[in-house]
């Protein structure tokens, strides 16, 4: 199977860290098939950015409608109702599926993030998602996204001490790590904390393999049906819906594709 690992971000070396850790847990016979997105912001640290991101995001799922399964890679899953209206294959975003992961493990799981601003966006998250009773606190590093690009120790210290207070204060039973960019992180994380680390860009990678494993499919009855087709105006406007969206948008199965 063919899986799109999509960064809605326009940061090519975030990009390669995320495609990195899909591919060490993708199974034989799966193809992670990672793109950066041609427009919007160099990183997604708020509302404005999420907005403006989702248009890169959706221009690449147009350009690649036969794909066995999309990954939104933001911790803020931007546009991911909208992506799932636009084809029948599955599409993942990494902190809903993160957040479900955690919940297998563990009856409790706090996240760690980026700046204070993006806390806010993972605490509406949890609440979108139902989480309230599971996640015990949203902690924020005020480290930009940018910043996880380095690879210094200075960045991993303060990620780690950020989650050994969530383990010591929160008492939670898992960290979820809150940025598509600390999917590299896992393996220092791991065996300095006594709980269990997800990272949303792995998760998302086997669930998908499961989802289409499974045979099942984005639902197209109601709200994420295809969109409607009409005339979109202004600078939006090749983006509109057209009456073959369907056609080709992953409502076909299509062969399926191995590793290279």
């Amino acid at each position: 199977m063919r899986i799109k690992l999509i960064n809605p971000n326009t940061t090519v070396a975030m990009t390669r860290s995320m495609a990195s850790a899909a591919r060490d847990v993708a199974a034989a016979g799966s193809e992670i098939d990672a793109v950066t997105s041609e427009s919007g912001p160099v990183s997604i640290e708020g509302h404005y950015d999420e907005a403006i991101a989702v248009l890169g995001l959706l221009d690449v799922m147009r350009s690649d409608p036969t794909a066995d399964a999309y990954i939104i890679a933001c911790f803020g899953d931007p546009g991911l109702l909208a992506a799932r209206e636009i084809t029948a294959a599955p599409v993942l975003g990494i902190a809903e599926a993160a957040m479900h992961a955690a919940t297998f493990v563990a009856t409790s799981f706090s996240i760690v993030t980026t700046l204070d601003r993006t806390r806010i966006i993972a605490e509406a998250l949890v609440r979108n998602y139902g989480m309230q009773d599971a996640c015990r606190k949203v902690r924020a590093t005020d480290l930009p996204v940018l910043d996880l690009e380095e690879a210094s120790e200075r960045v991993n210290e303060v990620i780690l001490a950020e989650c050994q207070r969530a383990v010591s204060d929160d008492r939670c039973g898992a960290i979820v790590l809150g940025c598509a960019g600390m999917a590299g992180l896992v393996d220092y994380l791991k065996p300095r904390l006594p709980v269990p680390v997800i990272d949303g860009v792995t998760v998302a990678v086997k669930f998908a393999e499961a989802l289409v494993g499974a045979g099942l499919a984005t639902s197209k009855h109601g709200d994420l049906g295809f969109p409607l087709p009409k005339p979109y105006r202004g600078a939006t406007a090749r983006f509109a819906p057209s009456s073959t969206l369907s056609e080709g948008a992953g409502e076909k199965r299509h062969e399926v594709h191995t590793a290279g």
